[in-house]
């Protein structure tokens, strides 16, 4: 056996070099460059071997500088979805802060089940020198170190404690990261002695290697019992999800709508699933979706979800679904996601392959003609509610929705619109036109604060690897989240990486405050003020901050004329080859319409606060109308809510159901 003497680190390096993932007739590499960020845990180990393959083969393995270690996993995952799961990014930190810095990203990598490879420091793995800086000591078990914080994070975790192991934990981890039912953050923990270790490493290790994409197809069985479900429905209603994005299933499932005349939601990272000017289209669905969406989903009596997780935003905390008798028909590639709702009819595949079965085996099938105007009216009633939010009202100060008409009237229909968190997620959900199935980017499944910059630089990254350079990344982000991590500027600076971000100044948390007055909090502790004099705005300039990083700044000043001097601002960036960044002032009060979504937050039972107590009544009104998760909800609202129509029951609905 010919063999290489290497150390782990540089063994490792050039293994990842050498991985491929495969779809169909697309190859790419799995892994595509590593972010790094060197300390006394790794500078001798990865950052030796990176530096050596720079000098060796040059390209074979691109290195990354960042600012933050979280910022280097939202990268990776920002990329990753752009890529559609196909490929990530390396991520390298040194002992102790370093690593636990990407902790945060690791748990966002997870949630929203997109891969991510993590390659943090750890202690001396001997132990020569113990304790050494930046460990942690605990008395009862000195073995834990930071990285064993990564172990609940990560969808696989080890630690390379001799160099031997290095060959079948990175086997191990590459098969996670390709496996669409498994993938998420991997975490293989380097010891820094190991790292610099040598080992003799057989040249089969580090030869070009392929990972097969996994496109399981339905089973006869689960298929069959599926469509006979949906045969029998008249007021059925398909919720898509990423992985309707991930498999590439978004012209399946255009073709399954047209042909059975189902109308389809989507859920956050389903944006884009189906384009938002195609008649089937409902829009957002849950407690960020729009009417039209949520309306029928209350009285569905068979609600088909494709490659989604079901989060409580989905189904507005068990109370989207309000039909006492409706079947949930769950296709998913992950068996734990396909069974949810206490689903008796989860179909565990690709979602392609699977809207391609049911498809052909309700060739007959269409939905009553009364349901398909029910379902029109209802559209057409949201889009004119949508057309009046977006347009401008000639208010000094814009609110959130008129900003979202004005960024959304100069994107061009292949641009890409990035966001995590704040109040954005939800407006963006229902406001936001998507035109194109990777034109929607919302990171919704942790919702990070700080997500945007970073993750935006990543989807930016994911657009020139797939050739997609007429595509500009639209960065949407409030100066809460823009202040908790805006240091990635830089990174666009240095690398040339063009991103258009759009600040909006909201002067406070806009979200949370919202939602503290709804829980009976009064916006506490949510706005940014003075301490000495609680009335005074801080005199934080964020444009000035922006600016100093080295980007464009354009900022846009209040007036009647905000809206059309914000577009003008978006084209200009666009026209740019620079990034930029556009401030603006937002009126944190005005809010997008009303989608008739609610979303669990438990309100304090008891309170010496009036807006508290009548908060809690409220509370306790919505509470009535979550489903269990087994058996028909008890209280009288959920027949009295369903609407639409043939407002017979659905178990008598169902019995009346037939392919036309």
């Amino acid at each position: 056996m010919t063999t290489q003497r290497m150390t782990v680190a540089q063994a490792l390096m050039s293994f990842l070099a050498h991985q491929w993932t495969v779809d169909g007739a697309h190859r790419e590499r799995t892994v595509a460059g590593t972010f790094g960020i060197f300390g006394h845990g790794n500078v001798a180990g990865i950052g030796q071997a990176l530096h050596q393959l720079d000098l060796d083969e040059p390209g074979l393995m691109p290195y990354h500088q960042a600012r933050t270690e979280q910022a280097m996993v939202h990268q990776a995952v920002g990329y990753a979805r752009m890529r559609r799961r196909l490929g990530t990014f390396a991520s390298a930190a040194s002992v102790g802060p370093g690593a636990a810095n990407m902790l945060t990203g690791a748990a966002l990598a997870t949630a929203n089940r997109l891969p991510a490879l993590l390659l943090p420091s750890d202690t001396f793995a001997t132990r020569v020198a113990d304790p050494v800086l930046q460990q942690l000591e605990l008395p009862h078990d000195t073995g834990v170190q930071v990285t064993d914080a990564f172990r609940p994070l990560s969808r696989y975790f080890d630690r390379v404690q001799r160099p031997e192991q290095l060959f079948s934990i990175a086997l191990a981890a590459m098969r996670v990261l390709t496996d669409p039912a498994e993938t998420g953050a991997v975490t293989i923990a380097l010891p820094e002695d190991v790292q610099a270790e040598a080992v003799d490493v057989p040249e089969e290790f580090l030869r070009d290697r392929e990972w097969h994409l996994r496109r399981p197809l339905p089973e006869r069985g689960a298929l069959e019992r599926a469509a006979t479900a949906i045969a029998r429905a008249r007021r059925p209603l398909v919720i898509a999800g990423g992985g309707v994005i991930y498999s590439g299933a978004e012209d399946a499932l255009r073709r399954f709508a047209e042909s059975t005349g189902i109308p389809v939601a989507t859920t956050q990272a389903g944006g884009g699933s189906l384009a938002w000017d195609h008649p089937l289209s409902l829009g957002g669905v849950g407690a960020t979706g729009s009417r039209a969406a949520n309306d029928v989903a209350a009285a569905a009596d068979v609600v088909i979800g494709i490659g989604t997780r079901y989060s409580d935003f989905t189904t507005a905390s068990r109370t989207a679904f309000q039909n006492p008798d409706v079947l949930f028909v769950n296709v998913n590639v992950a068996s734990f996601d396909a069974y949810k709702h206490g689903s008796e009819l989860p179909v565990v595949a690709d979602a392609r392959e699977a809207i391609i079965g049911l498809e052909r085996s309700l060739e007959r099938y269409r939905v009553p003609s009364s349901f398909s105007e029910h379902v029109e009216r209802l559209r057409s009633e949201w889009i004119a509610t949508v057309d009046e939010a977006l347009a401008p009202t000639g208010a000094e100060m814009p609110g959130q929705p008129e900003i979202i008409g004005a960024v959304r009237s100069a994107a061009g229909e292949r641009d890409v619109v990035v966001q995590a968190a704040g109040s954005l997620p939800g407006d963006l959900h229902k406001l936001w036109r998507v035109s194109d199935p990777l034109g929607y980017h919302v990171e919704y499944a942790f919702s990070c604060m700080g997500y945007e910059i970073a993750g935006g630089l990543g989807a930016r990254r994911g657009v020139l690897a797939g050739g997609l350079g007429d595509r500009d990344v639209i960065v949407m982000v409030g100066d809460g989240s823009y202040l908790m991590l805006h240091t990635e500027l830089v990174t666009a600076v240095a690398e040339g990486l063009k991103i258009v971000v759009v600040l909006i100044q909201n002067h406070g948390y806009a979200s949370i405050g919202h939602l503290s007055e709804t829980v009976g909090s009064e916006r506490y502790g949510t706005r940014y003020r003075d301490a000495a004099d609680p009335e005074r705005l801080l005199p934080v300039d964020l444009a000035a901050n922006a600016r100093s990083y080295g980007v464009d700044v354009i900022e846009v000043q209040a007036g009647p004329d905000v809206v059309a001097r914000l577009s003008d601002a978006v084209r200009a960036a666009k026209a740019s080859p620079r990034s930029t960044v556009i401030h603006v002032e937002s009126d944190p009060l005005v809010y997008a319409p009303d989608g008739a979504g609610w979303w669990d937050v438990p309100v304090a039972e008891v309170s010496t606060v009036r807006s508290t107590r009548e908060a809690h009544e409220t509370y306790l009104s919505h509470r009535a109308s979550q489903r269990p998760l087994l058996g028909s909800p008890t209280s009288p609202v959920h027949r009295d809510s369903i609407s639409g129509p043939e407002s017979t029951s659905a178990s008598a609905s169902a019995s009346e159901g037939r392919p036309s």
